[in-house]
């Protein structure tokens, strides 16, 4: 039986192989161990997502956080930017900015100077959108809504992922470790039923 309802079948037997008057005590090890791991991945999807919404409320509370003490702000570039508009590998996609000194002037009147990025080849005297914190200093773009729910989502995902990587990986061991156990005791029958048929 191929397809989805031929592997489900399979699957059947593996977990449930007391049935079949052919299991070895080793066959029901396995399909215990494989119970186990299922169940495992299972029991791992609430932990998962608990976790994944913790991270979600503390990227939340960071973004909070961030909105409220940063500010856009435009510098203006004391220098030309290296390198060319787009990239040279014939794509016609857009070369990576270029690090280049500014000066912006923060909500006080206080002048800064520091490296920012900006589009390259562009000429010194442009103007380049920066964010600021409370001291005017250069930061980083506050977190949006929209990335605290894809690093929860993300957080849960990894975690279940590491758990079901982590059971499947013990099992896959076990298994091995089985096969080779029915191997050498397969052998071991070969060799009295060969030493017993010259007698």
């Amino acid at each position: 039986m191929r397809g989805p309802s031929g592997r489900i079948a399979r699957f059947g037997r593996r977990i449930r192989p007391g049935r079949n008057p052919l299991a070895r005590t080793g066959d029901r090890v396995e399909a215990l161990l494989l119970l186990l791991a299922v169940a495992g991945a299972l029991l791992a999807i609430p932990f998962a997502a608990a976790f994944g919404s913790e991270t979600y409320a503390a990227q939340t509370a960071r973004a909070a956080q961030e909105q409220a003490t940063r500010h856009p702000a435009t510098a203006v570039s004391l220098a030309a930017a290296a390198g060319q508009p787009y990239s040279t590998d014939g794509a016609g996609a857009p070369a990576a900015q270029a690090t280049v000194p500014a000066a912006w002037v923060d909500a006080r009147g206080t002048r800064h100077t520091g490296d920012v990025l900006a589009d390259p080849g562009s000429p010194a005297g442009t103007h380049v959108a920066i964010w600021l914190d409370q001291r005017g200093e250069l930061a980083g773009e506050p977190l949006s809504a929209a990335t605290s729910v894809a690093d929860g989502v993300f957080a849960a995902i990894l975690l279940w992922a590491a758990i079901t990587g982590a059971l499947a990986g013990l099992y896959a061991t076990a298994r091995f470790v089985l096969i080779r156990f029915h191997a050498a005791a397969w052998d071991r029958a070969w060799s009295q039923a060969r030493h017993d048929s010259r007698f």
